[in-house]
């Protein structure tokens, strides 16, 4: 019989509550064991749903690291507190799977790397959306050399009015930004794993803050509270790598535009391209005529019969408590999340300084 692995949650709101949790519910071998969080009720409640029959609740994350039975820990907090988590759970014994971004900051992030190779503790960061179908197919794509070098590529995280108002969303101290460390760095993070390129050169960034004074506001959740919008609204970057290759990215919570998507990607080789809007488009030219090819990623093949599919954060779970289990590398490693950071404090830094920032590698 294979090993039960016990997990803790630290961190019970709405990422807990909306992806984590429900995900580890539906597989057999792990049982959620500890809850904590600030709010006791908030832990409680997660216990009663999601718990094992000894489960416990806690407010103070040093109580559970101290119980050794414990084999993987969930840290689902604000961006702040990510690397302090992870970095004391690993040096409690401990595999962590820290929610994106990886750490408020490029310095927290390369200590967790460090950490998670000194402890050797398995380490991912929470990028779901590489398991998406459209992603994984897209990435079988790449890897089959299929586009050939890709030497180009857009990273997109538009939204036209969908500012998230609860939490600590627009607190710039918890959080370190705004929607380019919230959903830009999904994009980000997909588009340098399709290309499978780490190695950044130079960035020139961007980052306004147009939109968020206004009162009353169009948006998805009600209006924001411009008293309290601390982070940008828009941000936006050109990456170079080493190799020559440039990456665009583009991210905001709120933007005039018709047209929005996010944690999608545009790329461009030198034998096709492809793009994420509407679906999954490969394109390229054959016997010197060019084509565009609709990709159908349902799993149906008769009539009466839609196909079984997972969806992304579960097939994120199974993936991790795998590699666990398997003593393999996550499909997120420590080192990739690393460099999505590096590059998101390079826009902010840029934008702040209004020169480009330079990588030593």
């Amino acid at each position: 019989m294979s090993k039960i692995y016990r997990i803790a949650i630290i961190g019970c709101g709405g990422i807990a509550n909306g992806k984590h949790m429900p995900s580890l519910k539906k597989l057999k071998n792990i049982e959620m064991v500890a809850f904590c969080d600030i709010i006791p009720e908030r832990a409680e409640k997660a216990a009663k749903e999601y718990g094992s029959e000894d489960a416990k609740v806690y407010t103070d994350y040093n109580e559970v690291f101290a119980d050794k039975t414990i084999d993987v820990v969930h840290v689902c907090t604000p961006n702040d507190s990510h690397a302090e988590i992870s970095i004391a759970a690993m040096e409690a014994d401990k595999h962590v799977m820290c929610e994106k971004p990886m750490a408020k900051t490029a310095a927290d992030a390369r200590r967790m790397v460090e950490v998670a190779k000194s402890t050797g503790k398995k380490l991912t960061v929470g990028y779901n959306n590489r398991f998406r179908t459209d992603s994984r197919y897209l990435k079988e794509v790449c890897e089959a050399g299929d586009l050939g070098e890709i030497y180009f590529a857009k990273a997109h995280a538009i939204r036209r009015r969908a500012v998230p108002t609860w939490g600590v969303f627009l607190d710039e101290e918890k959080q370190g930004g705004g929607p380019l460390i919230d959903i830009g760095t999904h994009a980000l993070d997909l588009t340098l794993w399709m290309m499978n390129n780490y190695k950044p050169k130079a960035v020139l960034g961007t980052a306004f803050h147009k939109l968020s004074s206004r009162e009353n506001a169009a948006n998805a959740w009600g209006p924001w509270d411009p008293s309290k919008f601390t982070v940008e609204d828009s941000a936006f970057g050109m990456i170079t790598m080493e190799n020559g290759a440039t990456i665009m990215l583009e991210s905001s919570w709120a933007l005039n535009v018709v047209k929005s998507g996010e944690a999608i990607c545009t790329l461009c080789g030198t034998e096709g391209g492809a793009d994420m809007w509407d679906g999954l488009t490969i394109n390229g030219e054959k016997h010197s005529k060019l084509y565009d090819q609709k990709i159908q990623l349902g799993a149906s093949g008769v009539a009466f019969y839609d196909g079984a599919s997972e969806d992304a954060p579960d097939v994120e779970m199974r993936l991790w408590i795998d590699a666990i289990e398997q003593d393999k590398d996550p499909v997120v490693t420590a080192e990739q999340a690393c460099v999505v950071s590096e590059i998101l404090e390079a826009i902010y830094e840029s934008s702040k300084t209004g020169k480009a920032i330079y990588f030593n590698n």
